[in-house]
């Protein structure tokens, strides 16, 4: 023993530098096989592994054949997030689904027109090319959390923690890439072959929350300026020149009697913050696998990320409670709305209500 350092010594550099290496092959072996006996101990693959996994299974055939067996005997097993408990989350989803196609159905057979989709129509679809996944995002519905983990997901290993993404970055269009980039035979197949999910939400209390966020908050100046001073000079009587000039003070009042206004979607179609999903997504036109709810975000997002793979290793970020808009924050802005502005409101979004299976709220009170 005493003459092995020397004897390592008087080794020439490459002798030194193969010892070297297969001492590290050999801790690497070492390691694969802990990994092999305890399966239960899940560690986080590195850098690109995180978010690619090509070559297994895609979340569209995991939706359709379960891996997992589906049941008592894997909840006892203690599968920590469940086959068993996402069982029931795909027959909600299997609900969702058939209520979007009877909608559709019946709104189909009213109109008696088609309509084909256009290149515009498909720039809210977010595409994943590495998990083989197409997400509709729909603003005022979790939508900069969700183009959080779609960065994860797409950026190749840029990327691993959601929320170390600024929210304004997550609104950087050249960060995501949206269908209607592709060729047509290229966005074909990818609407045949991925799983294409959608999150929604009560249409009235997205709609204050696209109000409160927009016209009630100072750093907002683009929208006041955008629409702000719009809607100021229509519905406003004597309006003050400040206000004609910053339109930073408009009432929810004054909001919608601009949506229920005939002219203003003659002029242009409304702001995606305050578009119907219906509108946005097409749901009509495209089969989404998944239909996530904006009042089960987080059960609805764990399900997605584990027919992804992604499950153990990215988690979906959880929301402010304190600041979001509730059914009773919004029955408050609607007790100064008219009879006849509530009816004309509800009837602008009622394609959203049914086909999301949404009640009709309990505070309208229609004309």
């Amino acid at each position: 023993m005493k003459q092995a350092l020397p004897d390592i010594l008087r080794m020439s550099r490459k002798c030194r530098m193969v010892l070297v290496t297969c001492l590290g092959s050999f801790a690497l072996v070492i390691f694969y096989f802990q990994s092999m006996l305890h399966p239960g101990i899940r560690r986080a693959p590195f850098g690109v592994n995180i978010c690619c996994r090509k070559g297994s299974r895609t979340p569209l055939q995991e939706l359709q054949n379960p891996t997992q067996v589906v049941g008592a005997q894997s909840e006892k097993a203690g599968d920590p997030v469940g086959a068993y408990q996402f069982s029931n989350t795909e027959l909600t989803h299997q609900i969702r689904r058939n209520q979007i196609a009877q909608t559709c159905q019946a709104n189909s057979a009213r109109s008696r027109k088609r309509r084909v989709l256009t290149s515009d129509d498909l720039k809210h679809l977010v595409v994943d090319e590495d998990h083989e996944m197409i997400y509709c995002y729909v603003p005022k519905v979790a939508c900069t959390n969700w183009k959080r983990v779609m960065m994860v997901l797409t950026g190749r290993g840029k990327y691993t923690d959601p929320m170390e993404i600024p929210a304004n970055e997550a609104h950087v269009s050249s960060n995501l890439k949206t269908l209607n980039q592709y060729s047509i035979p290229e966005i074909n197949h990818r609407l045949k072959n991925y799983l294409k999910f959608m999150f929604v939400r009560e249409p009235f209390e997205r709609l204050v929350s696209a109000y409160r966020n927009k016209f009630t908050r100072r750093y907002n100046t683009s929208f006041h300026k955008r629409y702000g001073t719009k809607i100021v000079r229509r519905q406003r009587k004597n309006a003050t020149q400040e206000a004609l000039l910053k339109g930073d003070d408009v009432k929810f009042e004054e909001f919608v009697a601009y949506l229920v206004d005939p002219y203003t979607q003659r002029e242009e179609p409304f702001n995606e913050h305050w578009e119907t999903v219906s509108s946005l997504c097409h749901p009509c036109h495209i089969h989404y696998n998944l239909i996530g709810k904006y009042e089960t975000l987080q059960e609805d997002a764990s399900y997605i990320l584990h027919l992804a793979g992604v499950g153990d290793y990215i988690k979906f970020p959880t929301y402010a409670k304190s600041t979001r808009t509730t059914d009773e924050m919004t029955a408050q802005f609607f007790q100064n709305i008219s009879a006849a502005f509530q009816t004309k409101l509800f009837n602008l979004y009622k394609l959203d209500f049914v086909m999301f299976n949404y009640s009709m709220p309990s505070y309208l009170k229609l004309a």
